[in-house]
């Protein structure tokens, strides 16, 4: 599914900082999705994420026909990270890191962890050419907790194309964020590079957490991993999720993308049920035609916090989709497809909800 680690190099770690995880694990350039997580429980899934890469000259650029300066992409406008040189996001002020980021986890009140999963990943060559040996680890902190060493537990996915050297790496994270519970997380030391070239420098997290609640409704929750290209040959990718008969009442579906560019379209995300036509995921974030297009989001009118919350991730995509009207009563199976005509992107998670009746 996801790559692995080939060796782990030393770097200088916070004083404080521990380390859980296991030995490398082997890379491999491609690798399909399987289950990663799958349960029927009265419960759900919550997610935190955030990119770690940003624009950092002022400098206009032109994009798609306008004129899009760092500031305006940071605050949500159409641009692309190839646009501009890239700087590493860093917040949590410890000269040890070279980035950081943070991002809410919110975990339902009374609710309890059942599992837990950090993704990571980016582009390793831009300006500069960063080695693979630390794909497979980066630092943790849970809500006001110390810095962790975390290792990648599985085979790291790392392909090069198109320009860009990229990765994803993941590691069970569920006895962390059982002990912690809700709160803002912190990942640093990612390996990713910063700088300009035409693939430009993307890259980020995404903490994907099942919890299980008596009051909650009854749900088939599930975690797919892989790690994949989108190219002129292969623009698209499918994907089926069986489940328990569906309520046809309610369910999300979750996406962790990578190098999507906003303002460039025809990617598209779609659901299909039994024998009916498949249905677009879209939302006020995610245009039908521009699904990958540099979005940390998800439902509601009051998103969880972000540390830095730039409105345009330069790259890096993991948002949340209502299913809605896509989730027909009785359906057991849901057919995903995520077709990318223009960009050239790889994808890494899909995981999700579905209500379900009871046996």
């Amino acid at each position: 599914m996801i790559v692995g680690l080939l060796s782990l190099a030393a770097v200088a770690l916070p004083c404080q900082a521990t380390a859980t995880g296991t030995a490398p694990v082997a890379e491999k350039p491609r690798a399909p999705f399987t289950t990663r997580y799958e349960a029927v429980l009265h419960g759900g899934i919550v997610r935190a994420a955030n990119a770690s890469v940003t624009c950092s000259d002022a400098k206009p650029e032109k994009t798609a026909g306008t004129k899009t300066g760092c500031t305006g992409a940071r605050a949500g406008a159409a641009a692309a990270n190839g646009n501009f040189a890239m700087a590493y996001t860093d917040v949590d002020r410890d000269p040890n890191t070279y980035n950081s980021s943070r991002a809410e986890l919110r975990v339902p009140g009374g609710a309890r962890i059942t599992y837990a999963r950090l993704y990571w990943g980016g582009n390793l060559r831009v300006g500069e050419r960063k080695p693979p040996r630390d794909n497979g680890r980066v630092l943790v902190a849970e809500p006001g907790g110390r810095y962790k060493e975390v290792l990648a537990d599985r085979a790291i996915g790392h392909r090069a194309a198109g320009g860009a050297d990229a990765f994803q790496a993941s590691a069970d994270v569920t006895d962390l964020v059982r002990g912690a519970g809700p709160g803002l997380y912190t990942v640093a030391q990612m390996n990713i590079a910063k700088g300009r070239s035409d693939a430009g420098a993307w890259g980020g997290w995404t903490l994907v957490a099942a919890y299980e609640k008596e009051s909650a409704p009854l749900r088939h929750v599930f975690v797919r991993d892989g790690f994949d290209l989108f190219d002129k040959k292969h623009p698209s990718q499918g994907l089926r999720v069986r489940t328990a008969p569906a309520t046809g009442t309610g369910g999300y579906l979750g996406l962790v993308a990578y190098n999507g560019d906003r303002g460039r379209t025809g990617d598209s995300l779609t659901v299909a049920t039994g024998r009916h036509k498949p249905v677009a995921l879209t939302d006020r974030a995610n245009p039908a035609h521009d699904v990958l297009n540099s979005t940390v989001s998800e439902p509601g009118r009051r998103p969880a916090r972000r540390v830095p919350a730039h409105g345009n991730t330069l790259g890096y995509d993991s948002d949340v989709f209502p299913l809605g009207r896509a989730v027909t009563r009785g359906a057991k199976a849901l057919d995903i497809r995520l077709v990318s005509r223009t960009d050239a992107a790889w994808t890494g998670v899909f995981f999700g909800t579905v209500d379900v009746a009871r046996p």
